[in-house]
């Protein structure tokens, strides 16, 4: 088990850097293109810390309101608030608040920027499906996200391929538009045309690739941490059984989420947006936030 968590630490540190040079390479060659120079590199730099920092400190609020997530008190959800409380003092943070969402589907998720700052909020659904054991199979996975600072690593990669992306459109749109050193070019004759076709070739290409890689790699890292944070989980309730069987009920349930959206769809504990009872299709698997369910109970079986 401790060898998986290794391995899985090390793929989204990988992912992460990954997500980086690549949006400081299509920086680079934007500044190198429009300037001359390096400049597209500070812009991408500045743009990825500028959203990063706008989703550190609102982006928990944004996904509470956008799941019409309910606030409950001990006194309305006694069992939840139990386990929660339970976990929090093994997991050594402090409690997070709670919430549940009006859906019927089984699913739950945590947010916020630290483990001082988080929230777990669950479904009507999984409360009324699940026993205790599962019940805490389900907390400790979400535990495991705000120990992790799951949340901050998602905002970072998000936004800095996000960056990367708007970077390429603007590309795209000045070249449209009129801008660019190459339409700028004075110099005349097959050596302006030759510039303007390169110029135009690179902004097709990024404008392309940008988007494709940049989506991989969110999945990749999505994917990454929702196998750490089952295998954090069981070790933290120290009862596997608990999160299989909970896995088991929540693949097999027919409900489909209906607050379901592409912007916080890899915060959930199941990808909100997988039809209930199909199989998972090859492409499914290449850009899906998270694992087949299958696959990650055959993992949490060989622990």
């Amino acid at each position: 088990m401790h060898e998986q968590i290794a391995r899985n630490k090390r793929k989204t540190f990988l992912l992460l850097f990954l997500a980086v040079a690549f949006t400081a390479l299509i920086g680079y060659v934007i500044g190198y293109l429009w300037f001359n120079g390096p400049y597209g590199v500070v812009i991408a730099v500045i743009l990825a810390i500028v959203l990063s920092l706008g989703s550190y400190f609102y982006g928990d609020r944004a996904v509470l309101a956008s799941t019409r997530a309910r606030k409950v008190s001990p006194q309305e959800e006694p069992r939840l608030h139990n386990i929660v409380e339970g976990l929090a003092i093994a997991a050594g943070i402090p409690k997070p608040e709670v919430y549940v969402v009006p859906e019927a589907a089984p699913n739950a998720f945590a947010t916020g920027r630290d483990p001082q700052h988080s929230s777990i909020a669950v479904t009507q659904g999984l409360l009324g499906m699940m026993n205790r054991v599962e019940l805490e199979g389900v907390i400790g996975h979400e535990m495991s996200h705000i120990l992790d600072r799951d949340i901050l690593i998602g905002t970072v990669v998000a936004t800095v391929v996000g960056a990367a992306v708007l970077m390429s459109e603007i590309f795209m749109r000045s070249w449209f538009w009129g801008g660019g050193r190459g339409r700028r070019d004075s110099s005349g004759g097959e050596t302006a045309g030759a510039i303007a076709l390169v110029l135009f070739v690179v902004g097709i290409v990024l404008l392309i690739i940008a988007p494709l890689a940049g989506q991989l790699i969110k999945m990749s890292v999505s994917r990454n941490r929702e196998y750490l944070a089952d295998a954090e989980g069981v070790a933290l309730t120290r009862y596997p059984p608990g999160l299989i069987s909970a896995l088991q009920k929540i693949g097999s349930s027919p409900a489909a989420m209906r607050s379901a959206n592409n912007a916080t769809g890899h915060l959930w504990l199941n990808q909100p947006s997988r039809v209930p009872g199909e199989d998972t299709s090859s492409m499914e698997k290449l850009f899906s936030t998270h694992p087949p369910i299958a696959d990650r109970i055959k993992r949490l079986q060989e622990m």
